[in-house]
């Protein structure tokens, strides 16, 4: 039984929190926020020990795991910390706002014989997987396009405010395009350009980018609006033979002669159809199979991880 301790309760732990208590072979025994009221809800929703310092839980709790879910400019310090006391680590995304964090994580984990694994969930999202093995296996023929929204409301409520912080946030690029810009490295490489486009002020930002690669291009949106925007994520990517769509939650193949293949249909005929997961409970998953295995976790590798620092530090 893997013991796991989570650190930093705000909004995105709850998906971990969700995804942990799904196993079997595995249990949060200790969550950790300096909020005494978001430690102790939390402990209460896992059955687990509540602490309101880190420093105070790692010296009374023995465990396997540290989950970090900390503000971003929090993530590599506390890794390090972790991984430098013989802990494996799970950590959100982004590994960090600065690129040498990346060999600095990835260094304490080599030294101490530990994994560390930073959560790119899109690398686990079903519909992403479909439009990755699409992109791989040519089924539809070469890729000629593709466009990527990632939309939401400025964060009104953060600890801190820290989301609202440039220097601790990085916003858009980091907090919201990141995940796209992820996906891309993940799933097509390094793309030769990149022209990028900026627009906000001190309570918005939007932000959109073009990657030209040697046969297609991807354009890319996200944004913090000041409004009530309903938060969105979707994808459209066009083919030789056929344009794939993720919008609203659902992905649909056109085929070439007018097809249409619903791929949220548990009875499609299995064009590239992928069962319905939860991509925090994989990734998750992922992670804990490669801990108990001893093995790296090798989907989420350091040098992509550098290479999304690097292009959203010129973009941004």
């Amino acid at each position: 039984m893997l013991k796991v301790a989570m650190l930093g309760m705000g909004g995105i732990s709850g998906a971990h929190r969700n995804a942990w208590k799904q196993f079997d072979d595995a249990k949060v025994i200790a969550v950790c926020d300096i909020r005494k009221e978001k430690a102790d809800a939390a402990a209460e929703d896992m059955n687990a020990k509540a602490y309101y310092t880190y420093e105070e839980m790692a010296a009374s709790e023995e465990f396997d795991i540290l989950d970090i879910c900390l503000p971003t400019y929090l993530h590599a310090d506390y890794a390090v910390k972790a991984l430098n006391a013989g802990k494996h680590v799970i950590c959100e995304k982004p590994i960090s706002l600065k690129i040498e964090d990346v060999e600095r994580v990835y260094g304490a984990a080599k030294a101490n014989g530990k994994n560390v694994m930073i959560a790119q969930v899109l690398r686990f999202w079903r519909e992403y997987l479909i439009l990755k093995d699409a992109y791989d296996s040519e089924k539809y023929g070469k890729l000629l396009s593709g466009r990527m929204t990632r939309l939401g409301n400025t964060p009104a409520a953060s600890w801190d405010n820290w989301m609202r912080d440039p220097e601790r946030s990085g916003m858009v690029p980091f907090d919201l395009h990141i995940h796209d810009l992820d996906f891309m490295i993940y799933a097509f490489g390094k793309p030769e350009k990149m022209t990028r486009f900026r627009a906000g002020n001190p309570t918005q930002d939007y932000f959109e980018a073009i990657y030209q690669y040697p046969d297609f291009f991807v354009s890319a949106e996200a944004a913090w609006y000041d409004c009530g925007y309903r938060f969105q994520s979707a994808f459209r990517f066009q083919f030789e033979k056929a344009v794939l769509e993720f919008k609203d939650g659902a992905l649909t193949v056109y085929k070439e002669g007018g097809e249409t293949i619903n791929m949220n249909d548990e009875n499609t005929d299995g064009d590239g159809y992928v069962p319905k997961t939860n991509a925090y409970f994989e990734e998750i998953r992922y992670f804990a199979d490669c801990v108990k295995a001893g093995v790296p976790c090798d989907k989420v590798k350091p040098e992509e991880l550098k290479t999304v620092l690097e292009l959203i530090e010129k973009l941004a």
